[in-house]
């Protein structure tokens, strides 16, 4: 694990994991990734990438994230080499010492396509960059404030007074009311308007109100902070600056003017010609008032003619005809002439084409500057192509040409079509134009919310300038003309942020779609410093002023502002000030383009407002917005609180154990800076009722989230203050002056006083209800659960004389204290707004009170506390409660003491324990209880695949990732406790157990933390219900991994997951045992198919899942007990398919005991002193060497003893002698399917080959097993894969045993040395020498070769070929086209025995399969070519199709997982025989790693936390799959226990 290191600073125990995809993309919901502010020590954030994953090719993680010491700048990224490590996951650590929009994407090389053939390498390549967010650490007088606990008033500075005294006493009111935050209009010295926004100096503060400058700046933000506890926030205006600047004329191009963007020359032409119409409306006898929609319309139809036609605007759109002919005309004339593309095909059709045609060829191909406007005639036809068009219709001029005039006249006809459609473009923004003057003049004349205005003259002209024309002089005189017309800023409605609405992709102000502010020149910055150097360096003076004096900024217009921009002067001023604030005005009307500006600028809060609400209904859903979590959320990492986490250094140094609190990374909505009213909107007195007042404050207050007001609001101003415009001053509530009005003012205290408590302490919960007029909000801490519950009865215009009341609130388990009801009382009469309009020098609010009422009825019993409104509450009244809930009182605190102590309760338990305490399915459980117990239902969904953790814990993990509080196990939590009784029962029955001793300490744990949670109420249960559970099974998980070995402990989690499926399929059962009398743990094939009984434990399914689920996993007494359990009963020198505890054996197939004695030999291999095995005494079920069958409790059975070894010859000699039997018990009480020609086994061995056949068309004695069983299809005893033959994989796990055989007996480990032959036996054949003929005949019998001339030298029918250069499945089986078929069966034959294959061969074979057999998750066991294939597996089908019916094609398409395991350690082998060089290496790991991806998604995507026994066509879900399986997990850690051992080869 790389960290990038601090010196000198300890690390914080806290670390925040971010997982990144193998798209190098974070994995967390949402994607947006949102840390704490910096800590001190430092926080770690975690990067994990798979050991593999794709970025890890020739991979590089970058990140900005500054070194200690060092500043943030933003384009300085550290390099962090990725070294891909197969098994595990790389984590590398960055300490967070600072706030800020930190970036960081990866660098690798694509993986290429698997190939034979060298191919040209993929070039390097970078992803997009992702962003990590660190807000600001704020304090107050070195007292950390959580963003949360913020409560911010706006001011418009200008009203304030001047500073000191005026200001003192605005500022005394303030801190008086318990805010605790400022934020000022621009404090910077003002344009000609007097708008705060249009700054006229940006380097200068307001001397009107700050007469010494900077000097009273600093000491006013200094005193806020010390003496009242505030901190200062100011505007940051970059988009625009006054129209008077004084800098705009000494360089105009800072400004888009027709110099700077030419592509406005037509728009300045239309304002120009609209200004002057606006002056002669008189002398043209049109109306200068507008009084009706007809003087509007008058004047619309007078813009029309006076300018719109008399300026000609379509020459800005269209081709100048007559110039573009001339110029064709020339340059056809002088052979000035060009390929036209599309080639001489074209050159020869053009001529037989219409002009239509010729016109749409030489707009897409030879039109130019259609992407903008520009000056007149910018739109030009390319004189070259043109002149090649006429030189293709007409020929090349010369004396014989037509006549030039008809020439002339043709191109101008196709020009004039060429026009058609920019014509159209201009009619079109034409119509616009009009429109949009027609609808701007109706709103400010006409229309009852707009202004109003009088008559138009020349100081209120019919519309806005779109320009600001700079003064003629001595300093403007030394520009070009062009340059001193600079576009005025504004808005556009519903605009894409991302669009510059003057530059060259936007028409807007021709169009007049802006809605302009003339007193603000737009500032046209670039993209970067040296597109405007002044500019930039200006504003970038500005910025760091700010950041200077202020806590934080808000960015006026940020949705207009390039972002690019925005980034460069945040950096800048971050540089002055890291802990800075950032809210912004930002209105791009899509929240992913909201997170767009939100991660790239790091906004710490976006404003939102409260009274932007039309209804009862959207108050409420905006309160909902941004109140926080629902009350009883889930917690993601609370359980990993007291847990013990393992670190590796990158070094190789052996592991350090250190207490670590790791949280995940949860979705993050937007933040909100949530405004009851901000200073650019209508406050209630004049949008809804005065009274609404207080309910609208209270309910933002109470929200979590950082919250604010604007001066006005708490004293009840009758309407909005027009920040233009008004000149007088406020009248603080605390001067005492005549006419003060305190408002809400000391409710407002309250309300900011709880604010700040529960931001700063936590309370992150929330419930809100909305009913009739009323909204209800409870908001809680998250684990004290104290809270404040609040009843707003609002006061919306069309619901003040509702009658309705608020029903009885029940608060269920929960305390509460009334803290008070309130009542506002507002004066506003007509006669009150006009005496508070005609004070002249003073704001005054309307006449107010607030009245305490006693309407609120508290009952308070055990139970519950019920607020109760007999006579209900007026509109614009408050009711507000303190509330705690006694059940979560706890001594440790509540959260703590449940998430204590699990880690120790579990030290106590195995993996047996762990398999009864996680899993056990409905059949397990009720086998285990002797019927009485079963996995738990829920009545809405259904029963829970486990009876164990692992049952509730697949349900919970989606349930607390997205906070699904709706869940059906959430409903039935919340109705009784049910659910805890079910586990602390189960927990309690199973510690009783005689095996059970080591599950009491979990089982009183888990007691003793649902008894905590019983008593809190059940709204919260779920939550707590989630917590215990979730802690319970991340120790169950943890101590299940401390058990296995270290590959696993160290593991990537996707082989821990895999490791833990041994655990889910391992365990104690009263119906199935390893042996007839004793009960022995033992492995299932799968759940829930293969759980008990007869059917549990499977030959063949546990020696292919016993390397990878016992000694990959380090579980090596439990190997050895399968072991000897199977060799125990070991007859006619096979072991059984179906061990039935011992007591019925069946022995029906050739294949289970190759994989047995290869098990053994992996034992041998795996494990220390592992040949000791060898000499185990085993006690055998059947004499050895005698086909006699008895009965297991026959004085015979268990009578005799036989070491291993003995029994491994045993097995090699019966096949080399030859078996032959009848099934014992042969019938349909065996085998109701089979034939009675199916229960003939034979075995035989040819001696030329060495190859071992066996079996017939009558019976399936390979893993492929499926036996016809439809009468009605006629399949009943007809094998769907018969496999008679010598298998291919049974071949090659026969040569693996005797080569390893003849090892062991030159070391004198193993006492045999061959197998006897002859009649008497007397003849010896080695080990060795039986492996050589195998060897020897391999390569002849089994490989198709891709060239057809090769044919000869195989044993080769070319007429049943299908597919060349792969391996038969089969050699000489019963019917010859079965041998050629394509299956997954020879990969593993290539993993155990590889000396057999040509490498070549074996990759090219490999690769067929590749692209032909694999699946998403597994391996289709028939090539799709194949006339058989049938890849949809029905059991249940009962139909007259005979390759289907009841499941016939359970192996003949359908793709089955267990193989994908052998294939890709197939793959892996022979691709790194190939690779030289480490780079090469590694990719070879990268492409196994690549198609590992659908497995890995499976299993953590399967309530069953396993992969499944099969799945049909491209991993289609299939119903008759078992869901996990043994051996599909298992052969997956082979994979990577393979994988660990080629890495070090």
């Amino acid at each position: 694990m790389a960290t990038l290191s601090v010196r000198n600073k300890k690390l914080s125990e806290e670390v925040f994991l971010l997982p990144l995809t193998d798209q190098g993309a974070p994995d967390v919901p949402g994607g947006y990734v949102y840390l704490p502010p910096p800590t001190d020590p430092p926080y770690i954030l975690r990067f994990s990438i798979e050991g593999t994953s794709s970025i890890c090719r020739q991979g590089s993680l970058w990140v900005n994230f500054p070194a200690e010491g060092e500043s943030f700048v933003r384009g300085r990224f550290r390099e962090i080499k990725l070294r891909p490590d197969f098994s595990r996951s790389l984590e590398i650590s960055i300490p967070i010492t600072s706030p800020g929009p930190f970036a960081f994407y990866t660098t690798y090389t694509p993986l290429p396509e698997l190939s034979l053939q060298a191919s040209k390498p993929p070039s390097p390549t970078q992803t997009e960059t992702f962003y990590v967010d660190v807000p600001p650490r704020l304090t107050i007088n070195k007292e950390y404030i959580p963003l949360d606990a913020l409560s911010c008033i706006s001011v418009l500075s200008k009203l304030m007074g001047k500073y000191p005294h005026d200001w003192d006493k605005h500022i005394k009111s303030i801190s008086a009311r318990s805010y605790n935050m400022v934020h000022f209009t621009p404090l910077m010295q003002r344009g000609e308007s007097n708008s705060p926004y249009s700054i006229y100096d940006q380097l200068k503060f307001d001397p009107t109100c700050f007469p010494r400058g900077e000097k009273d700046v600093s000491e006013l933000v200094g005193r806020m902070e010390r003496e009242h506890g505030l901190l200062s926030i100011t505007d940051v205006v970059w988009n625009h600056t006054s129209n008077n600047s004084p800098w705009l004329e000494a360089h105009p191009e800072v400004g888009y003017s027709v110099k700077t963007a030419p592509w406005l020359e037509s728009a300045l032409q239309l304002d120009t010609a609209l200004l002057e119409f606006s002056k002669q409306l008189k002398d043209l006898s049109l109306p200068t008032t507008v009084a009706s929609i007809e003087d509007l319309k008058i004047l619309s139809n007078g813009i029309k003619t006076n300018v719109i036609y008399k300026l000609d605007l379509w020459q800005y759109y269209v081709v100048d005809v007559a110039g573009a002919a001339d110029a064709a005309m020339k340059a056809w004339a002088e052979g000035d002439v060009i390929t036209l593309e599309g080639g001489s095909e074209v050159e020869n059709d053009i001529k037989s084409w219409s002009v239509k045609e010729r016109a749409d060829y030489l707009s897409r191909r030879g039109l130019r500057g259609k992407d903008r406007l520009g000056e007149r005639y910018h739109r030009t036809v390319d004189l070259k192509t043109g002149a090649s068009v006429l030189t293709a219709i007409f020929g090349s001029y010369d004396s014989q040409s037509p006549n030039p005039d008809d020439v002339r006249s043709a191109y101008i006809e196709i020009v004039d079509i060429v026009n058609v459609p920019l014509y159209r473009e201009y009619d079109a923004d034409v119509a616009v134009t009009l429109d949009q003057i027609f609808n701007r003049v109706k709103y400010m004349r006409l229309d009852d919310h707009g202004p109003k205005l009088g008559p138009i003259s020349e100081d209120q002209p019919l519309v806005e300038s779109y320009f600001t024309r700079l003064p003629q002089n001595p300093t403007t005189s030394k520009h070009d003309q062009k340059s001193l017309a600079l576009v005025n800023n504004g808005w556009i409605w519903n605009a894409d942020a991302m669009i510059d609405h003057a530059g060259p992709s936007s028409k807007a102000y021709l169009r007049r779609e802006v809605i302009v502010w003339m007193d603000c020149v737009k500032l046209k910055y670039g993209t970067r410093p040296e597109d405007n150097p002044y500019l930039w360096e200006h504003m970038t003076n500005y910025s760091r002023l700010m950041a200077k004096y202020f806590a934080g900024f808000r960015i006026d217009n940020c949705h207009t502002t390039p972002i690019a921009v925005a980034e460069y002067f945040l950096d800048q001023a971050r540089q002055v000030r890291s802990n800075l604030f950032i809210c912004a005005e930002l209105f791009t009307g899509s929240e992913p383009m909201d997170y767009v500006f939100v991660k790239r600028l790091g906004l710490s809060s976006l404003v939102r407002e409260a009274m932007q609400a039309w209804s009862v209904a959207e108050l409420s859903r905006l309160v909902h917005r941004h109140g926080g979590r629902p009350i009883g959320s889930f917690e993601t990492d609370e359980a990993a609180s007291n847990a013990s986490a393992i670190s590796f250094s990158t070094d190789g140094n052996a592991p350090k154990e250190k207490l670590e609190r790791v949280h995940q990374i949860k979705e993050t909505p937007v933040h909100a800076l949530f405004m009851d009213c901000t200073h650019d909107n209508q406050p209630p007195a004049q949008k809804r009722d005065a009274r609404d007042t207080l309910p609208n404050a209270a309910l933002v207050s109470i929200c979590a989230c950082a919250t604010g007001s604007v001066m006005g609001y708490d004293e009840v101003y009758p309407q909005y203050v027009d920040l233009v415009s008004e000149s007088r001053q406020y009248l603080s509530s605390l001067s005492g002056e005549e006419g003060c009005v305190d408002g809400i003012g000391k409710i407002k205290k309250i309300l900011n006083d709880i604010h700040t408590l529960t931001g700063k302490g936590g309370y992150d919960e929330t419930f809100i209800n909305h009913e009739g007029e009323f909204i209800t909000v409870h908001r809680m801490h998250s684990k004290t659960r104290k809270g404040y519950f609040l009843i707003a009865r609002t006061a919306f215009p069309d619901t003040l004389n509702s009658g309705d009341n608020l029903k009885p609130v029940h608060l269920v388990g929960t305390k509460a204290r009334h803290v008070g009801t309130w009542q506002l009382e507002v004066d506003d009469s007509d006669k009150a707004k006009e005496a508070v309009r005609e004070d002249s020098k003073r704001l005054r609010g309307l006449p107010s009170r607030v009245i305490d009422l006693d309407t609120a009825r508290l009952v308070v019993n055990d139970e519950e506390s019920v607020i109760e409104l007999p006579n209900g509450l007026p509109p614009g009244t408050i009711s507000l409660f303190e509330t705690w809930i006694p059940g979560a009182e706890h001594s440790e605190g509540l959260d703590s003491f449940l998430v204590s102590g699990a880690r120790e309760a579990f030290l106590s338990v195995d993996l047996f324990d762990l398999n009864a305490i996680m899993y056990r399915c409905e059949a397990e459980e009720r086998d285990a209880s002797s019927g009485s117990d079963g996995v738990y239902t829920l009545p809405e969904s259904g029963p829970l695949v486990y009876a164990g953790l692992q049952g509730w814990w697949s349900l919970l993990k989606d349930i607390i990732r997205y906070n699904d509080l709706g869940h059906p196990l959430c409903q039935n939590l919340r109705s009784g406790q049910w659910a805890l009784d079910y586990i602390v029962g189960r927990m309690e029955r199973l510690s009783k157990q005689k095996v059970g001793a080591g599950m009491q300490k979990p089982a009183a744990w888990l007691k003793s933390r649902f008894q905590a949670a019983r008593v809190l109420p059940s709204f919260l249960l779920p939550r707590y219900f989630a917590l215990i559970v979730q802690t319970a099974y991340n120790a169950a998980w943890g101590r299940g991994l401390d058990l296995m070995s270290e590959n696993i402990r160290r593991g990537q989690p996707f082989l821990q997951r895999l490791a833990l499926v041994s655990v889910q399929q391992t365990g104690y059962l009263k119906s199935a045992s390893l042996y007839p009398t004793e009960s022995v743990p033992c492995l299932a094939a799968g759940l829930p198919h293969f759980a008990t009984d007869w059917a549990r434990c499977w030959g063949r399914d546990v020696f292919i899942s016993l390397r990878g689920l016992f000694l990959s996993t380090g579980r090596h007494d439990e190997a050895k007990a399968h072991i000897l359990a199977f060799a125990s009963v070991l007859k006619h020198g096979l072991i059984p398919n179906l061990l039935s505890r011992g007591k019925s054996p069946r022995y029906n197939a050739r294949d289970s005991v190759w994989f047995f004695l290869q098990s053994i030999q992996d034992f041998v291999k795996m494990v220390p002193n592992g040949e000791q095995i060898l000499k185990e005494r085993i006690w055998r079920r059947f004499l050895p060497y005698d086909d006699t069958w008895f009965e297991y409790d026959d004085s015979r059975a268990y009578s005799t003893a036989s070491t291993l070894e003995d029994i491994i010859q045993e097995a090699i000699q019966r096949h080399a002698t030859g078996i032959s039997f009848q099934e014992a018990n042969a019938g349909s009480g065996l085998d109701m399917q089979m034939k009675p020609e199916g229960f003939q086994i034979d075995v035989n061995v040819d001696w030329e080959t060495g190859l071992i056949f066996g079996g017939s068309q009558d019976n399936c004695g390979t893993w492929q097993d499926k036996m016809g069983e439809s009468d009605k299809a006629g399949s009943k005893g007809v094998p769907g894969t018969p496999r008679d033959g010598a298998a291919i994989e049974i071949t090659g796990l026969a040569y693996s045993t005797l080569v390893w055989l003849k090892d062991l007996h030159q070391k004198a480990k193993f006492s045999y040395k061959g197998v006897q032959l002859g009649e008497k036996k007397a003849q010896i054949l080695t080990f060795g020498d039986w492996a050589s003929r195998i060897e020897g005949s391999f390569e002849r019998s089994y490989y198709i070769p891709l060239d057809p001339y090769e044919d000869s030298n195989y044993d080769i029918n070319p007429k049943i070929v299908n597919r060349r250069g792969i391996y038969k499945d089969l050699y000489r089986s019963g019917k010859e086209y079965e041998d050629y078929q394509l299956r997954a069966n020879f990969p593993i034959a290539m993993c155990v025995a590889p000396q057999l294959f040509d490498p070549n061969k074996a990759l090219q074979a490999l690769m067929t399969a590749d692209t032909v057999l694999r699946g998403p998750t597994g391996m289709a066991t028939l090539d799709p070519e194949d006339l058989n294939y049938r890849p949809y597996y029905n059991n249940s089908e009962d139909s007259s199709d005979f390759a289907t019916s009841k499941g016939r094609n359970y192996h003949q398409g359908p793709e089955w997982l267990w193989p994908t395991g052998y294939f890709l350690r197939a793959l892996l082998y022979f691709d790194l025989l190939r690779r030289k060089t480490e780079e090469e290496r590694t990719e070879s790991f990268q492409q196994v790693t690549r198609r590992l991806d659908g497995c890995k998604k499976a299993i953590v995507d399967s309530p069953w936390a396993g992969l499944a026994e099969l799945t049909n066509k491209n991993g289609e879900f299939c119903a008759d799959s078992s869901p996990t399986q043994a051996w599909s997990a298992g052969c997956l850690i082979d994979l990577f226990h393979d994988a660990s051992e080629l890495a070090k080869a």
